[in-house]
């Protein structure tokens, strides 16, 4: 199993949602964030004082078996590409188990 963390546009997000959705993928994790990039880091200056202003992001979070990681990889980075900097990141890393709480039932099973 694969974890995918992608660091999206907030205006992408209903597009991203709505392609995951139509790939079978539907349950995910959604959150605001703020964050900075190596080139949307915006230097904005207060009272003398220089300062690294945050943007304002979504980090979706969905979990897959791992043959269809490279899909919804590409899946997110077609529904999110903006063309400019700061339209996001997306993470992979290998996921050791995953477990429903209502049921106990564990593995793959459990992402669908």
């Amino acid at each position: 199993m694969k974890k995918i963390e992608a660091v999206i546009r907030p205006f992408t997000l209903d597009e991203v949602r709505g392609a995951l959705t139509a790939a079978g993928v539907t349950a995910m994790t959604v959150n605001e964030v703020l964050g900075v990039g190596p080139r949307s880091a915006h230097r904005d200056s207060y009272r003398g004082l220089g300062y690294t202003r945050l943007m304002p992001g979504i980090k979706l979070e969905v979990a897959v078996p791992d043959c269809r990681a490279d899909h919804v990889v590409r899946i997110i980075t077609t529904a999110a590409r903006t063309g400019h900097p700061g339209a996001g990141m997306i993470l992979v890393s290998p996921l050791d188990g995953a477990t429903r709480v209502r049921t106990g039932e564990q593995g793959e099973a459990v992402l669908f």
